[in-house]
């Protein structure tokens, strides 16, 4: 198929998915199975509401408890309810061979991008790491994304190696979890690769100095007014979207820096509102209803607004 994607645009530093990008909880009925309406209902309803695009089965989307089988299903079910827009599909794992495999079942199921994190628990170095992002691109014909957040993987995708694995046409874009903001300009400065941030309280900052957008947990639920944050600052109003962003900053903090997985606070927040959700799977447990009444507050206090 043809994707949504135009790789030539990404590799000159473009946002090669748009700049507004939800990292979509994956929808489990009550008992705990993969539910495809809803996710079918819930992806429609964020691209509606100012998603550029979706990243699927990713940290938020609860990838490493869902089978291969069930991400594949996913890709299909959202990419026919989004139609054109483009949604990226997580296929990293620990295991070089196994990523691959997810990577071709991605393309195949339509996915228009791949996002694809450092190898966990094993901690490679970076040579070894290399080659493991390398293999992936080498084997499908989408565009990756490289997604670097050492607090769960426990390796750092190093600027260098982000450097040097930006000269493969396929590789066009990161996910940005590592907190290190020189870094991340040092590999603005030098490629063409997409900074996308990955944790919402750097969405304007990354954004003010080069990067894509961003690739959010919290616009789950308020998706109009994180893109607001940056129409403003592409509409030259820097003061507004700066007060954007720290309106924001209470929700962002209580679903992200709780102690609980934002998937936990998402899908807590989600099935208030009464959008698609359930349950998470374990050995996730859900919020506690002194959790899901902070996150209320914070929610009703921001839409209020």
């Amino acid at each position: 198929m043809t994707t949504a994607v135009d790789t030539t645009t990404a590799a000159a530093g473009a946002a090669p998915f748009g700049r507004a990008l939800c990292a979509m909880v994956t929808p489990f009925t009550e008992d705990g199975a993969l539910d495809l309406d809803g996710a079918q209902r819930l992806a429609a309803d964020l691209v509606a509401r100012g998603c550029d695009g979706l990243v699927l089965s990713g940290t938020t989307g609860e990838s490493p408890t869902t089978t291969d089988a069930e991400k594949a299903a996913l890709v299909e079910a959202v990419r026919e309810a989004v139609g054109g827009a483009p949604v990226v599909a997580g296929v990293g794992t620990f295991d070089t061979r196994h990523t691959v495999e997810l990577a071709r079942a991605a393309e195949k199921a339509g996915a228009d991008g791949l996002l694809v994190v450092s190898p966990y628990y094993s901690r490679p170095p970076q040579d070894a790491l290399e080659a493991h992002f390398l293999a992936v691109a080498d084997a499908v014909g989408l565009p990756v994304v490289l997604y670097d957040i050492p607090g769960r993987t426990g390796t750092r995708i190093e600027a260098d190696t982000m450097i040097r694995l930006a000269a493969h046409p396929r590789i066009v874009a990161v996910k940005d979890c590592s907190y290190d903001f020189l870094a991340a300009q040092k590999v603005l400065a030098r490629t063409g690769l997409a900074y996308y941030a990955g944790c919402d309280e750097h969405n304007l900052a990354l954004y003010a100095v080069g990067g894509a957008g961003y690739v959010s947990t919290v616009a789950n639920v308020v998706p109009e007014q994180l893109r607001a944050v940056l129409d403003a600052f592409d509409a030259g109003d820097t003061p507004v979207a700066a007060r954007l962003q720290q309106r924001v900053t209470p929700l962002i903090e209580s679903m992200m820096s709780s102690g609980l997985p934002g998937s936990v606070t998402t899908k807590a927040l989600l099935h208030e509102l009464g959008h698609p959700a359930g349950p998470v799977r374990a050995p996730l447990q859900p919020a506690d209803r002194a959790t899901v009444h902070g996150l209320l507050r914070e929610y009703e206090r921001l839409v209020a607004d």
